[in-house]
């Protein structure tokens, strides 16, 4: 058996990324070159990602074949492959690997790796990961104390997924639940902002995808932190924290949150805090639950209060996480990433705090079948919020169909005053701008790419 441990990196001088346009590989991409590794990889389809990628130098295939690996990366003692979970086990590409005796590891274990020389600052959830391990990369880089992070999204300030500094102690880092990727890491400190079930594809139930979680607690370093929401009930033998929007039975929780010429303000209020009118330059309540975790961590890092302030104000957030495309007195176009019932929960209860009054109209793509079997009524309920409900075809991913699980069924379940099932191209179409309507494309597959086409639409109307 592979012991990931005792990997010593620096022995490699080739890297191969199976999934290299992925957000988090594309990371990794941009460490190892950065770092003087000759990097290629593969990928199923040509994106904005991939291509940057290439103005790195970095060779990129898009068929799977062995035959089109670059022919630098087929010595198996110079070349470390690096895959993610997303590439099925009969990629051409991965068989030829594991048939040559190549030394394969997952994306989590080369974050393992990468951080067991730093003091890793990790943010697990199953909600909320990106935003908050962005903001806490955008806390420290902004502070004398920086940072490296490997984010989960693209930075709307770093206009990256990745942040370096050679000299930093402290690394960036989102935990992810899938597949047990968290396992594989051994964080200094952690938030974790919500257990909500998730991935029983691959946990089975809630109690296994808890104890998952548990397991991960106990990887925490003894002299570190866990800052946990108030919803997730865990145990740890050493420092922890709780924290909520509202609830003054947290150690830490947010008071008089009002969003006021376009800026969104709240109080915090803690066992050692009491901060007024704290100013972010993000909106939604969600966000500012995210800040609150922030902040606790910042502040145990020994960051300042003013420090804090500033670096809160000038957070501009991350593509596809509330990401405003079009932002109008009368109308607003808003894209987002939200793929479960909790997310668009949090999605909708935003817009109704900032958009009171307004037609609200939604485009979303389910993603898996799986989750929507396992989801089914919480994607309803709150697509029915929606008054006008449009809806993509399911985005498999990884999956097969299962029987039964389809958009059709989903949208009959709905209950918005209006709702269709249409193809990315046929939304679009009939989609348009007007008065006191606030559209939102909402979901993790594909439907990014409708956000260019229909933004220059609205512009145009």
């Amino acid at each position: 058996m592979l012991e990931v441990d005792k990997i010593e990196l620096d022995r490699f001088s080739h890297v191969y990324l199976l999934g290299i346009g992925g957000i988090g590989m594309s990371a990794l991409a941009r460490y190892f070159v950065q770092h003087g590794f000759k990097v290629a990889g593969y990928d199923k389809t040509h994106s904005a990602l991939t291509n940057e990628l290439e103005t790195l130098g970095i060779a990129i295939t898009f068929e799977q074949e062995a035959e089109y690996i670059a022919a630098d990366f087929l010595d198996v003692e110079k070349t470390i492959v690096i895959r993610t979970p997303a590439v099925p086990a009969n990629h051409q590409g991965w068989l030829y690997f594991q048939e040559k005796g190549f030394t394969i590891l997952k994306r989590a274990q080369i974050l393992g790796l990468l951080t067991r020389h730093h003091k890793g600052l990790a943010v697990a959830g199953t909600h909320g990961k990106t935003t908050t391990s962005t903001l806490l990369a955008h806390l420290l880089h902004e502070s004398p104390l920086t940072c490296n992070a490997f984010l989960g999204g693209i930075s709307s300030n770093f206009n990256s997924n990745y942040i370096s500094d050679k000299n930093a102690e402290y690394t960036v880092i989102e935990a992810d639940e899938f597949d047990r990727s968290f396992h594989q890491l051994r964080p200094y400190c952690s938030i974790i902002t919500a257990m909500d079930s998730d991935h029983l594809d691959i946990y089975g139930t809630e109690e296994n995808f808890k104890i998952a979680f548990q397991e991960y607690v106990d990887l925490i370093h003894p002299g570190g932190l866990l800052i946990h929401h108030l919803s997730v009930d865990l145990l740890r033998n050493g420092g922890m924290v709780s924290y909520h929007l509202n609830d003054p039975r947290a150690d830490y929780h947010l008071e008089n949150l009002k969003y006021t010429d376009g800026k969104f303000y709240f109080d915090v209020v803690g066992k050692d805090i009491n901060w007024q009118q704290v100013e972010f330059g993000l909106p939604g309540t969600h966000n500012a639950e995210n800040a609150l975790a922030c902040i606790i961590q910042a502040t145990w890092l020994g960051m300042s209060e003013t420090q804090i302030r500033s670096a809160l104000a000038s957070f501009k957030g991350v593509k596809r996480r509330f990401d405003y495309h079009i932002r109008e007195e009368e109308f607003a176009y808003i894209d987002d990433y939200a793929h479960h019932p909790t997310e668009i929960k949090a999605l909708m209860d935003s817009i109704d705090l900032l958009y009171p009054g307004y037609e609200k109209i939604g485009v979303f793509q389910p993603h898996l079948f799986s989750r929507t079997r396992d989801f089914f009524e919480g994607f309803a309920q709150q697509l029915s919020r929606l008054d006008h409900c449009i809806l993509l075809p399911i985005y498999p991913a990884r999956e097969e169909a299962i029987p039964g699980i389809t958009s059709d069924a989903l949208l009959a379940k709905i209950t918005a005053p209006q709702k269709r099932l249409l193809a990315p191209a046929e939304a679009i179409s009939n989609l348009h701008k007007g008065p006191k309507k606030v559209v939102l494309t909402i979901g993790a597959g594909d439907i990014d790419r409708m956000v260019t086409p229909l933004k220059q639409k609205f512009e145009n109307e």
